[in-house]
């Protein structure tokens, strides 16, 4: 893998040029305790050092809301939607959203590849960055704490600027094409890359790794944590749209009032909604919010085979932003044997 070092001085430089080649989306502190992507005007509003966005990158490839096609019953036509097809930049990804990333491209992107999700990502510029975990992270015990693909750029903070691990063409050719703003890393910029990600791994507050979840759950599906923590629960659904892989939409036609035409839109569902079971005949198969509340667990912990890991990256993001305050990783921990009663348990 190629290496190159990005100074300090030329950061903002390098964001400005990055501009030229579409629009840049990049982190922004939206209120006083939140970070989100946003477009990017003044470059000096971005957000270097921050643990996680409120959205999670999947927006700009799978949106919460998109046209799919507009009709015209009289004409007996179907019109293609303009997805954009300019290229465009997320900066300051972090690891586990990259992971992410890869997880949506293994649904939208196999076998038969969605056209409107193909089109964005084809287009999209994906350049990460560094960072340290908090409380709520355990991206580590999903092997998710570090992106060796899915990116074109990654910086990684030293003393004095960013390691820049080119990962894509697309990486090389922006290099290339802007070697001014770069120079050779020196034996002092490796060592301070191998402290920082020494001191990252060392920050989480787990260690090991959750590889068996999937098995551990179908196997206690009794537990009585499922009923007590689904009590809380409120349905809202915020845990899914925070999440940076959960990928369920529904689609609905919409017509205008002239009943002729109209549009076919496609928008974010969640599975923890009531009418997200709802099928032809009234019947819902999963119509307690008991059953929707597991089913999130074991889909989040199924395993994505060709990302070799499991659909949760361990973000945090469901945890941090859960009005209910149900906490995902110690509800896991728990059905593990880990905790009991808030405490860990010490096996001999």
């Amino acid at each position: 893998m190629r290496y190159v070092k990005l100074p300090e001085e030329k950061v903002y430089e390098f964001l400005e040029r990055l501009k030229g080649h579409g629009p840049l989306y990049a982190p922004v502190k939206v209120s006083e305790k939140c970070v989100d992507f946003r477009e990017i005007d003044d470059v000096r509003d971005v957000v270097f050092n921050y643990t996680r966005t409120l959205t999670p990158p999947k927006k700009y490839f799978f949106p919460p809301k998109e046209i799919m096609f507009r009709y015209d019953m009289e004409k007996v036509e179907m019109y293609e939607p303009d997805i954009p097809d300019g290229n465009f930049t997320i900066f300051g990804v972090h690891h586990c959203d990259i992971v992410g990333l890869r997880i949506l491209d293994t649904i939208y992107m196999d076998d038969m590849p969605d056209i409107y999700y193909t089109t964005r990502r084809t287009h999209g510029i994906i350049i990460g960055i560094s960072c340290m975990p908090d409380e709520y992270c355990f991206c580590n015990l999903r092997r998710t704490d570090f992106a060796d693909k899915g990116f074109d750029l990654f910086l990684h903070e030293v003393k004095d600027g960013y390691m820049v691990r080119v990962g894509s063409v697309k990486g090389h050719k922006i290099v290339d094409a802007e070697t001014d703003l770069f120079t050779d890393y020196t034996h002092d910029d490796i060592e301070e890359m191998v402290r920082f990600e020494a001191k990252r791994q060392m920050s989480f507050s787990s260690s090991g790794n959750w590889d068996n979840m999937r098995y551990i759950l179908e196997l206690k599906l009794d537990h009585p944590i499922w009923e007590r923590e689904s009590e809380k629960c409120l349905g809202c659904g915020l845990c899914t749209l925070v999440c940076p892989t959960c990928r369920c939409y529904d689609v609905r036609d919409i017509p205008e009032l002239d009943g002729k035409t109209g549009v076919r839109i496609r928008r974010w569902d969640s599975c923890q909604y009531w009418s997200h079971g709802l099928v032809a005949g009234g019947h819902n198969f999963r119509e307690s919010k008991i059953e929707r509340f597991k089913n999130r667990y074991l889909c989040k912990n199924a395993y994505c085979a060709p990302v070799t890991t499991a659909y949760c990256v361990g973000c945090g993001r469901c945890t941090y932003f859960c009005p209910a305050g149900i906490d995902f990783k110690k509800v896991l921990m728990e059905i593990r044997g880990e905790i009991e009663d808030g405490k860990r348990v010490q096996h001999t």
